[in-house]
């Protein structure tokens, strides 16, 4: 297998606290950690989620707009206190980002990370600008986090295989133990074995710099996606990546969408130049991100990702 299998153990991606799996009657909440949500597309997300026979709760500040920055859902000080308050409920089983956009980063260092930890671990939902979370979970709190899909955002209300496998992961995850799509294929060949991370490749460049950053993904399958980020601006936070160490040592790469980045060939072909020369493999079009039926994708879980095969296979299940 390819990868840093001769570094220091301390030195990689580790494992992470695996959350519980869900069960029926479990009550859940709905946060809005990023941009501002309409309420009738939360109210249709909420319904769903009552459909799978969970008892979702509503933070308080999840349907305000900042009265300034209207692409924020309200007061940086506000969405971390319901994240906060929403996580130390000890009847909460998971918390769901409600959408996304951009505001976790603004929001992301407010949060009482002392107070999560003492609560011990649940299920977080999210990708998109909830990658900055991803981030600080997996650095703060040791914990596995779920890539997938955002309660009031169109893949979830309107794309039934998007919806099943968030459902399936959450309370049946040793059945999507196997990532894979019809699309996906090697950019660069290989199979490696490592523990999963990632999400929008534009956030996993914005962290770079601040307090509880990772130092690099060594050892790690690196999962990456984006949206409206063209070809040119991808080739800049690859590169950006590159030049920081952020890639030194990482074991494999798998790359999900890439919607409203420009003509596929030409995002592939930034792709393979500033990722191909890694010498590791990597899997293109693997589907998850911001396109229609994305699988959910656990992040901290060890796997080995198999390029020829174009899958990425889980060692152990998402959630315990």
């Amino acid at each position: 297998m390819a990868g840093a299998t001769g570094a220091d153990p301390a030195t990689q991606v580790p494992a992470l606290t695996r959350p519980p799996r869900l069960r029926p009657g479990a009550r859940v909440a709905v946060v809005a950690p990023s941009g501002p949500i309409p309420e009738d597309r939360l109210q249709a997300g909420l319904d769903i989620l009552r459909g799978w026979e969970l008892d979702p709760v509503v933070a308080p500040h999840v349907l305000d707009t900042h009265p300034r920055l209207g692409y924020l859902a309200g007061a940086d000080e506000d969405r971390a206190r319901d994240l906060t308050e929403a996580w130390c409920d000890p009847d909460v089983s998971a918390v769901f980002c409600a959408r996304g956009g951009y505001g976790a980063q603004r929001m992301v260092d407010l949060v009482d990370w002392a107070a999560l930890r003492a609560a011990g671990p649940k299920v977080l939902v999210g990708y998109s600008d909830i990658t900055a979370l991803h981030e600080a979970f997996a650095t703060r709190l040791g914990l596995a986090t779920l890539h997938g899909p955002m309660i009031a955002a169109a893949a979830f209300l309107q794309d039934p295989h998007t919806r099943e496998s968030l459902r399936a992961t959450l309370f049946e995850p040793e059945t999507v133990r196997t990532i894979a799509t019809a699309t996906a294929g090697a950019l660069a060949p290989g199979r490696a074995r490592g523990v999963t991370l990632g999400g929008c490749v534009s956030l996993l460049a914005a962290e770079l710099g601040t307090p509880h950053a990772r130092p690099s993904a060594r050892g790690g399958l690196l999962l990456l996606e984006d949206v409206g980020e063209e070809p040119y601006r991808l080739d800049r936070i690859l590169t950006q990546l590159l030049r920081s160490g952020r890639l030194d040592g990482v074991a494999g790469i798998g790359l999900g969408s890439w919607e409203e980045c420009g003509p596929y060939e030409e995002v592939r072909a930034v792709l393979a130049d500033r990722l191909g020369g890694l010498g590791v493999p990597v899997v293109e079009r693997m589907g998850f991100g911001h396109e229609a039926s994305a699988p959910t994708v656990p992040f901290g879980i060890p796997g080995v990702l198999d390029a020829e095969a174009g899958t990425l296979t889980l060692e152990v299940p998402a959630l315990s």
